[in-house]
């Protein structure tokens, strides 16, 4: 698997509204994939198309985005390159090497607030693999030497023949804030290649809708209301060919001396975010491109976040606490992409 549904960046903040999922002529499939589950549900088949078919295929894409990307398995190729020795020039696969490429993008227009190699920080804090739990919060020179490990501009990339370089053993990458979109976007791509044209994927909350359900409408998804411990609906967004990812710090946090850290980690401090800003949901025509930034303008927060997704003309929901109450922020491209939405 990729990650845990705890891993850094991805909360499952939206639920989804599958009214079509109880008509019996939808075809609705699930399964595990990357730590979490996923849901494809297919308005109606082609006549030479069999749902049974249709879900190995499915589950054979989802095996190979796991066995490029996963950080569990351990003979993943990504795995591989972090276990590989400093200063080796390293071939990867054209899907491993597109995610990673779109990563260091991002990570690049953010000024580090996306970062594939936050892992140090995050197994830190205790919010990586059980074996990083911690009892107490760490001191300034621990921080700091995990801050010494993290750097998406220590990756060097050879684009020319998919090459990647680390100047140390160390560095670690983790794919997690952007391999579940991914996953969405290749499993949309065999949806589209048997020529089916009203479908919603779903993988941790992470989805891409296209077409219509079986109600002849748009797909209607629900982003939460960020209040940890309760499932409420805060908005209902008509999905109309393209793609919706979450972050959040309300589902994976802890408490210690009345303070609350959150799982998400700010690489440029190194320490969860500190702000007001409780969830950002990002439309895309990609989810790959959505869950990236759904994670960064989490990190950047309300005010920096909110700027920076404008100056992009990123569609971006912003959830934000003032005292008790949430209130709602939308960049101007939200506003075009949901004008039918409620």
């Amino acid at each position: 698997m990729i990650n845990q549904i705890s891993s850094y960046g991805l909360v499952l903040a939206l639920v989804l509204a599958l009214v079509a999922c109880s008509e019996p002529q939808a075809s609705k499939l699930q399964g595990s994939t990357m730590g979490t589950s996923y849901s494809v549900v297919i308005t109606r088949l082609p006549e030479a198309v069999s749902e049974e078919s249709v879900q190995q295929g499915i589950d054979s894409i989802l095996e190979q985005v796991n066995q490029q990307m996963s950080t569990y398995r351990k003979d993943s190729e990504l795995s591989q390159i972090n276990q590989s020795a400093a200063n080796l020039w390293l071939n990867t696969s054209a899907e491993l090497f597109a995610v990673i490429q779109s990563a260091q993008l991002i990570s690049q227009q953010t000024g580090g607030a996306f970062d594939v190699s936050v892992g140090p920080l995050v197994n830190l804090w205790g919010f990586g693999p059980p074996e990083s739990l911690v009892t107490d919060t760490p001191s300034e020179e621990q921080i700091e030497r995990a801050r010494a490990l993290v750097g998406y501009h220590y990756l060097e990339i050879k684009q020319e023949n998919r090459q990647l370089r680390k100047p140390f053993k160390e560095l670690y990458i983790d794919l997690s804030a952007i391999a579940k979109g991914y996953g969405v976007d290749a499993v949309a791509s065999y949806l589209d290649s048997l020529g089916i044209e009203d479908y919603l994927v779903e993988i941790g909350g992470e989805l891409k809708g296209k077409g219509v359900s079986q109600r002849g409408d748009y797909w209607r998804v629900a982003v939460e209301k960020p209040v940890p411990g309760q499932r409420m609906i805060q908005r209902v967004i008509e999905v109309d060919d393209f793609a919706v990812a979450t972050s959040g710090d309300y589902r994976n946090y802890f408490e210690k001396d009345g303070v609350r850290y959150s799982h998400t980690i700010d690489p440029r401090t190194g320490r969860p975010i500190n702000h007001t800003l409780a969830s950002v949901s990002v439309l895309s025509d990609e989810a790959m491109l959505a869950d990236a930034w759904a994670t960064a303008l989490m990190v950047l927060g309300e005010e920096e976040g909110y700027k920076l997704a404008e100056e992009k003309g990123l569609a971006a929901y912003f959830l934000y606490r003032q005292g008790e109450a949430f209130l709602s922020r939308e960049t101007s491209a939200f506003s075009r992409l949901t004008k039918h939405s409620g």
